[in-house]
């Protein structure tokens, strides 16, 4: 049976039978989580124009054109072939920034196994004042091989550590499954990822008045997830970076995660493969991205509760300091069905900000919402779904018996990810 017609479902999943692609994002709280970006939180509103400040004269980074490396692949998946996303006109006082990998980079499976490569590229955007960040531009060289690009911030105190990751391994970047790998812990209430690109994603620009602040001397580490099913080709990718002048009256958004566990078990007909047991499952996800494979057991200390197995998930947040949301985005992978975020579910106040009732991977951008003010001891929740039947339909699962789904960095694995981009007073 096809996936168009099974009872209930839409016609995006004829769409999805063409992906290949997966990404990830470190999210942690007291502990090391890995979590994924697809797509973008930024607020888009392109048209408007509020910056008076010019800075157009300032020479930028790297301005080269940026081309596509290697050669097509029969193997490319849906968007392996997609047209450049077009430009955002600059508004007044912005200029762009153009940061580019300094050479080709061919993607392998850092630990022998598995068809993921996460690799991070230091790159420098040259801020000898600060600036504001009002928009981002990712450009994937090698759309057959790069399956997502997440843009984070290197806070000038982090330089020095930075540098040295990039010079404790052989040739371009570091291995960085989950985030950047500078951070012991990150904060899943103020992630430093500014920007994304995934299926679906175009240029960002934040709407009038707002901005993530850059200091001087900041830089920005390019994490670029390869997915090998296509075969490894060299790819030069590049960002390009929308910035307003540091001293423009903007205020500061800021990133906040909300990921869920993924405890999808086997269809009873495959319950006696070899990878449906949740615990050799689990295993084989750490042996694949080493330390940040553990992501399935420490989301519980973030969700509470234990391990439940079945199609749906959640987590439930508290939050801590009044914020307002601008925009939310989600993301999963290729077995995601639904995915929803509410606002203190379950309350008279309860109020829903996303819901996808059928997930279209090629469909990951962000959505810009009229603002949601959020207090102290308020309730977010994140809600998925995934199902195992679409491993039937889709190219990425060929050949591959059901398997124990947990969260997970690679293509085949799975994720369950919303993301909030918020003011704070």
């Amino acid at each position: 049976m096809s996936a168009s017609a099974r009872p209930g479902e839409g016609p995006s999943t004829t769409r999805r039978r063409r992906g290949l692609g997966g990404s990830a994002l470190l999210v942690a709280v007291a502990l090391v989580l890995a979590g994924c970006a697809g797509g973008t939180t930024e607020v888009a509103d392109p048209a408007a124009a509020t910056q008076t400040q010019s800075d157009e004269a300032k020479p930028e980074p790297t301005a080269e054109p940026v081309a596509a490396s290697g050669t097509k692949s029969a193997h490319e998946d849906s968007h392996a072939n997609a047209k450049p996303a077009k430009q955002v006109p600059l508004r007044p006082g912005e200029r762009r920034a153009t940061l580019k990998m300094p050479a080709d980079y061919t993607a392998a499976a850092p630990y022998g196994k598995g068809t993921d490569d996460y690799r991070c590229f230091l790159l420098d955007p040259r801020l000898d004042e600060p600036a504001w960040l009002t928009g981002t531009h990712v450009l994937p060289g090698n759309p057959a091989v790069v399956h997502h690009v997440i843009l984070f911030q290197v806070a000038p105190e982090q330089v020095k550590a930075a540098k040295a990751k990039d010079r404790s391994e052989d040739g371009e970047g570091w291995t960085c499954f989950g985030g950047t790998g500078l951070d012991q812990f990150q904060n899943v209430d103020d992630a430093s990822w500014i920007g994304a690109w995934a299926p679906g994603g175009k240029e960002s620009v934040t709407k009038p008045g707002y901005g993530v602040r850059l200091e001087k001397g900041a830089r920005v580490v390019m994490q670029v997830h390869y997915n090998l099913l296509a075969g490894a080709e060299p790819d030069v990718s590049a960002a390009q970076l929308r910035l307003a002048p540091g001293d423009a009256p903007l205020q500061s958004l800021h990133t906040m995660l909300l990921p869920a566990p993924v405890e999808l078990p086997c269809r009873a007909k495959h319950a006696d493969g070899p990878l449906c047991d949740r615990a050799v499952a689990l295993a084989d996800v750490k042996e694949r991205f080493g330390a940040e494979g553990n992501t399935a057991d420490v989301l519980y200390f973030l969700c509470g509760g234990k391990p439940r197995a079945g199609e749906r998930q959640s987590c439930t947040r508290t939050v801590h300091q009044p914020m307002t949301i601008h925009g939310v985005a989600a993301h999963m992978h290729l077995l995601g069905r639904e995915i929803k975020i509410e606002v203190n579910p379950g309350t008279p106040r309860a109020r829903t900000i996303l819901d996808i009732a059928v997930w279209d991977f090629d469909d990951q951008g962000g959505r810009p919402i009229d603002p949601v003010r959020v207090e102290a001891t308020d309730t977010v929740k994140v809600s998925c779904r995934h199902v195992q039947w679409l491993r039937d339909e889709l190219p990425a699962f060929e050949g591959q018996p059901d398997r124990y789904v947990v969260w997970g960095e690679g293509t085949t694995d799975e994720m369950c990810l919303g993301m909030l981009q918020v003011t704070r007073p």
